[in-house]
């Protein structure tokens, strides 16, 4: 087989990092499954909560787990034969996995009855009982009727969850009810965060008081910790927690999985060049190195994008420059946006700099920043607005500032009044914890990852929010515009 041209490595970039899975559409395949090391607990029936930032796989591990061959997949890559013995029942998400009715209501009925003041214990007893598959509850024709129900029968709720146990103990298996997709739980953050504290204290219910049965929820880590935690071993709560992390030989691994495993001839050509990929069942697995080890990934990416950001080393390496450049203040970079980058990356070179030795173009590269920044950006504003504001006040300045300078442009832009304006709107979220307090302000930021401390105090902020603002950096990354 000939060795794959820059051509068709570009192709493949952009065809397979184009058709990269958005589970909350498309959802996980067999090919494009990877189970990168730091997800493991993720997956253990045991843990109650994952926590991840949008774009970090919650919905993507959430569809996998339900997906009976997947999860074998996922069980033998893990060595965790217990996955084998474990059925997954999605009590709430985005849709219905099976054909019958959703065991939970959709958003405009669940929002109403939320509004006509259902409890929140009453609602998600009734979705449990339907997720059970209780005959008295499925019986039932509206989800208002259901809830009284479930009100009105407590004992009944008892009594499935009790049979339920046994049944899964006597089938030798676990039972995981598997909640996903909570930012669309209600459009009022103060009433998502009643409904998430109550699905809290259920999920350690049955964690205490059953053998088999299970929850599993999938939540961004500001909505879990927002929702209060005011019931009895609360604290259990966040032993039983796992965080959904991506090192950086992770963000490789699934860079060159997804080439890898692309249905084109392009990538049999890369499989080819990067050592012997075995084929099970239709799914190709890299070679150890190509997932896991630092050197060889880099010599992978080195035939993908050179192995310098300039024409020498002094521009950086290829290798460490575009991950470092995606991660936040804390170091994390989302997945989504990585492949969005990189792909973005390819299309630029094609339109620019077709004739370059290698397929991504380090101008290329610097130039797709812009664009990963702008989309990191809008998910901040959906999730968590008041620091996308407090960024905005910055606008025309330059990093790294002192605290003072911060405090000041904040006080000249009236970040404490926009905020609270923003904040009337019931569908924004939580505001910061001490809005008045501008030390307060800062460190929560700190904490979220959008800004970052450099020693001698001054105040720095990532490329991944910086870009997306007329904020610069001196000797750093330029803002491109975004097409």
């Amino acid at each position: 087989m000939s060795e794959p041209t820059p051509a068709d490595y570009r192709t493949l970039l952009i065809e397979a990092l184009g058709a990269a899975p958005d589970a909350n559409t498309t959802g996980p395949g067999l090919r494009t499954l990877f189970t990168p090391s730091s997800h493991r607990l993720a997956l253990d029936p045991d843990v109650t909560v994952v926590r991840g930032a949008r774009g970090t796989g919650k919905t993507f591990w959430a569809k996998a787990l339900v997906d009976e061959r997947l999860r074998e997949i996922a069980a033998a890559s893990y060595m965790m034969p217990r996955l084998r013995r474990t059925r997954v029942i999605t009590a709430f998400g985005l849709g219905n996995e099976g054909t019958g009715e959703p065991p939970f209501p959709m958003k405009r009925t669940r929002e109403k009855l939320v509004n006509d003041g259902v409890d929140p214990q009453d609602l998600w007893s009734a979705i449990v009982l339907m997720a059970l598959d209780v005959p008295e509850v499925r019986s039932i024709d509206t989800w208002a009727d259901r809830v009284r129900w479930a009100r009105a029968n407590p004992e009944a709720y008892d009594t499935a969850i009790i049979r339920a146990d046994r049944h899964s103990r006597d089938r030798g298996e676990t039972l995981v009810l598997l909640f996903d997709a909570l930012d669309h739980l209600h459009g009022e953050r103060g009433q998502a965060d009643r409904l998430l504290s109550e699905l809290f204290r259920l999920a350690l219910e049955l964690r205490l008081t059953t053998g088999t049965l299970r929850a599993k929820i999938f939540v961004r880590p500001d909505m879990y910790e927002n929702a209060p935690k005011m019931f009895a071993d609360a604290s259990k709560l966040g032993a039983n927690a796992t965080d959904l992390e991506w090192s950086r030989e992770n963000l490789y691994g699934l860079l060159f999985h997804q080439l890898g495993n692309h249905p084109t001839p392009e990538a049999e050509k890369f499989r080819a060049a990067t050592g012997r990929w075995t084929d099970e069942d239709g799914r190709h697995v890299a070679p150890v190195d190509v997932v896991a080890d630092r050197r060889r990934q880099e010599e992978v990416f080195i035939t993908l994008a050179g192995p310098f950001m300039g024409t020498d080393r002094r521009k950086g390496h290829t290798y460490t420059w575009v991950p470092n450049h995606l991660q936040d203040g804390r170091g994390r970079v989302s997945p989504r946006t990585w492949l969005k980058a990189l792909c973005k990356a390819a299309v630029l070179t094609g339109e620019r700099h077709a004739g370059h030795p290698a397929p991504l173009h380090y101008e290329a590269i610097r130039q797709s920043l812009s664009f990963a920044a702008h989309n990191r950006v809008e998910e901040l504003q959906d999730d968590i607005g008041w620091a996308a504001l407090a960024v905005e006040q910055l606008e025309n300045s330059q990093v790294p500032l002192q605290p003072s300078a911060l405090y000041y442009a904040w006080h000249q832009g009236s970040l404490a009044a926009k905020v609270k304006e923003h904040l009337e709107d019931p569908r924004s979220g939580s505001g910061p914890r001490a809005l008045d307090n501008p030390a307060a302000v800062l460190e929560e930021l700190i904490e979220l990852g959008v800004m970052t401390r450099r020693s001698g105090e001054a105040i720095d902020i990532p490329d991944i929010y910086r870009l997306a603002f007329d904020i610069s950096r001196k000797g750093g990354v330029p803002r491109m515009p975004v097409n």
